[in-house]
């Protein structure tokens, strides 16, 4: 260490933090501070307070002085900013892996060389990240995978170091899709996985119908994404689940409006809210993590459930008249916490055209509608913090509807940096997926040619303001930086698995139990039938070769029963299947090939399906540049089968080779599906949402009751499914049982029987 930094120490306390270049230094009625030996920050000393000289002036700026309020400080600074360092506050970072992918998504370089051969550590910083921290000034990073928690956290203090070198010294303040889940399958879980505590999905948190669960999960979630080095959540996803067929249910709260809005509450409360000694002021802390709640003004209702990340999915529509009920999780959730901190940290509007909903006629994306942002968010329901755009919204779309690019939908035809000026306009802070700052920069020249240059630079002020006060609250500009040793121990502790552990137990939903043939006791012998898995192409259009396999971890199982391949020798049988996955998800390049629109449907069955109830005519219509020539998306009397068919076949099959014997099928549920294709030949049936073997085990032998409660209908069958509006909940004919047991919203099972208690009192049709 260097002699001037003994003699620092010496002079104030300051404590250097081993195996890092960071500096800590101590306040005696106020917050630690840390700061890079080698960014060239020093310490400023008033009284016996000390503080940042981050802008490296020699004096005591305010937005340095930690006992100001956090307006007044993003004040000073935004006064100090040129309209460049505002607009890369504007910059929300593509993926970004750590270390970097050699190729493809989420991909980077050291030094110009891929990182297996760049000699550079994991923690290291890319290329493409010091490009975009100091001459794009952006500082919101999107993090997916890392390598292990203290790689995460050296990673971190890297790039705060970095980022303390550069002029004005704003620290970066670093993000995540939900993590928590068992595995990633989409852009927006990529992170998901790895050494943290595992939870279920939101559909699962939801089966709990306890937002108590959901707020001990923010909390926890909150600590290790700090200890990540994560002040953001691009979480909770509160979209109503009223259109059964859509891609991302499995991540919301379910349908009913009542329960998604407590449990966005009790999320967001979790995440925000720091208590004790963490907490800095009005319930922000070091502890606390902004919550950014998504998708306004509600995704769920996508037409014919195709989703909008996809040309094919654009359109939102609401042919029930339901659209406020959309925005309760939001206005009566969201923007009405229990908490200290009061409102959600940031709203991110969805992809979707909400299709008629606009007053003046103006069908675009979410993210350019003044009236949905402006009229409705900011002015009819107050809400003054960040609103930043879903990924990519200013990129050019691909070549065809199917092509995962850009989503500028309603804005095809414009040029990016058009599209940005628009979104702006509208009550944009924030554009997510956009490293560059150019076209930032020229939607404000159209702004002052527009406007006028003091119109314009107060319209970057505003969005500049809002994004500094969520860096302000969480504490980074007095130490953003982490111990890795800490952060190793803090991640997937024991503590917080076992509360995870504990939620997955609570979220799995038991359906039938026929002359309970549930729990099963004792050390019996049980036949798990491999599953054949088709060729499938993933979110980026990676494939997985067709085969058999288990579907479970055997190991796990064998802690409870024996297991055998041979039906015989079975005392009992157990099928693990995933629910219907329609492979093309409603848009098809061979129909369209074939001289079709490529529409199709999306079913929740395994079988053949031929939609002969869907609409003749669909509400909405319209791709200007890639499909111009549609102006019907319907895709009735077309015929599909799930890709993942040979799940029922699985099924059947076990029951013939079991001769009697007891079958039980265990559903991992992504969305509802129709039962009617095998429930009758089955004795037990569970359903979950992303969830352990080890959980599913606990409750068939018996250790552990089952409890939770469908947050969703499951239908009768597709005719319903199609007769039903996208955008209302409740309205599907369900499935009703061998047993006279109906799948609907609330239902549940449990050794005794139906369950009926205080959740499903309060949480009704």
């Amino acid at each position: 260490m260097i002699k001037g930094i003994f003699t620092l120490s010496l002079l104030l306390g300051v404590m250097p933090v081993q195996g890092q270049d960071h500096l800590t230094v101590g306040n005696p009625k106020g917050p630690e501070l840390g700061y890079s030996s080698s960014s060239g920050v020093k310490i400023l000393t008033v009284g016996k307070l000390h503080f940042k000289d981050l802008n490296k002036n020699g004096k005591l700026d305010k937005y340095e002085d930690w006992r100001l309020p956090v307006d007044v400080r993003a004040k000073d600074l935004v006064a100090q900013m040129t309209i460049d360092q505002m607009a890369g506050l504007m910059l929300y970072s593509l993926h970004q892996s750590i270390p970097a992918h050699e190729s493809g998504f989420a991909s980077g370089t050291y030094n110009g060389q891929p990182f297996s051969k760049s000699g550079a550590a994991p923690s290291a910083i890319s290329d493409q990240q010091k490009q975009f921290l100091k001459n794009d000034h952006l500082r919101h990073i999107l993090i997916t995978t890392v390598e292990n928690p203290a790689v995460a956290a050296a990673w971190n203090n890297n790039v705060q170091a970095y980022a303390e070198g550069l002029p004005l010294g704003i620290p970066a303040n670093n993000s995540s899709d939900p993590r928590h889940v068992a595995q990633p399958n989409a852009e927006f879980n990529a992170g998901a996985g790895g050494a943290i505590s595992q939870w279920p999905d939101g559909l699962g948190l939801a089966a709990t119908f306890d937002p108590g669960i959901v707020q001990q999960f923010g909390s926890i979630a909150a600590r290790e994404y700090r200890a990540l080095g994560i002040t953001t959540a691009l979480s909770p996803q509160v979209d109503l689940a009223t259109e059964p067929r859509w891609y991302r249910l499995i991540s919301t709260f379910g349908e009913s409006p009542a329960l998604a809005t407590d449990m966005a509450r009790a999320y967001i409360d979790g995440f925000q809210t720091a208590t004790g000694t963490d907490e800095i002021k009005d319930g922000w802390g070091w502890t606390s993590v902004n919550a950014m709640v998504k998708h306004w003004p509600g995704g769920g209702p996508e037409e014919g459930g195709r989703d909008a990340h996809f040309a094919y999915g654009k359109f939102a529509v609401y042919p029930g008249k339901n659209f406020s009920a959309h925005t309760d999780p939001f206005v009566k959730g969201a923007l009405q916490l229990n908490g200290k901190t009061k409102e959600v940290a940031a709203v991110m509007p969805y992809y979707t055209i909400s299709y008629g909903i606009d007053p003046a006629g103006n069908n675009v994306g979410n993210g350019y509608s003044r009236y949905l942002l402006t009229d409705l968010l900011r002015k009819q329901y107050h809400f003054d913090g960040v609103i930043c755009t879903d990924w990519l919204i200013t990129a050019n779309e691909g070549a065809a509807p199917d092509v995962f690019e850009g989503k500028p939908w309603g804005m095809e035809t414009k040029t990016v940096d058009e599209r940005h000026y628009q979104a702006i306009m509208a009550g944009i802070d924030q554009f997510g997926g956009n490293n560059d700052i150019k076209p930032v920069l020229a939607a404000y020249q159209m702004g002052v040619k527009e406007y006028g240059e003091a119109f314009m630079k107060d319209r970057f002020r505003q969005s500049a303001i809002r994004l500094l006060k969520n860096i302000f609250r969480v504490g980074l500009f007095e130490n953003p930086y982490l111990d890795p040793e800490r952060s190793k121990a803090i991640v997937g502790n024991p503590d917080y698995m076992k509360a995870g552990f504990d939620a997955q137990l609570k979220s799995v939903v038991m359906l039938k139990n026929h002359a309970n043939v549930l729990p099963v006791n004792g050390r019996k012998t049980v036949y798990i039938p491999k599953i054949y898995y088709p060729m499938v192409k993933n979110w980026w259009g990676i494939a997985t070769l067709p085969h058999f396999d288990y579907p479970v971890d055997t190991n796990t199982i064998k802690k409870y029963y024996n297991i055998t391949d041979s039906p015989d020798k079975a005392d009992f049988a157990i099928v693990f299947v995933s629910s219907p996955q329609s492979s093309d998800n409603g848009y098809s390049a061979d129909d369209r090939k074939a001289g079709g629109n490529g529409y199709v449907p999306i079913t929740l069955q395994y079988g053949l399906y031929k939609a002969t109830d869907a609409r003749a005519q669909s509400i909405a219509a319209g791709d200007p540049v890639v499909a111009p020539a549609v102006k019907n998306r319907s895709y009735r009397d077309k015929v599909v089968t799930a890709g993942n068919f040979m799940d029922l076949q699985a099924i059947l099959d076990t029951r013939s080779v079991m001769n009697g014997k007891p079958v039980i099928v265990v559903v991992n549920v992504g969305k509802p599906m129709v039962f009617g294709e095998f429930e009758k030949k089955v004795d037990g049936l569970l359903v979950h949402f992303g969830v352990s073997t080890s959980a599913l085990m606990e409750i068939i032998s018996g250790k552990t009751a089952p409890s939770g409660l469908l947050p969703l209908q499951m239908p009768k069958d597709m005719a319903t499914v199609e007769q039903q509006n996208e955008d209302v909940p409740y309205d599907m004919a369900c499935y009703e049982d061998a047993d006279g047991h109906q799948y609907d919203f609330g239902y549940g099972l449990d050794w005794k029987g139906v369950i009926h208690d205080a959740r499903n009192t309060k949480y009704h049709k």
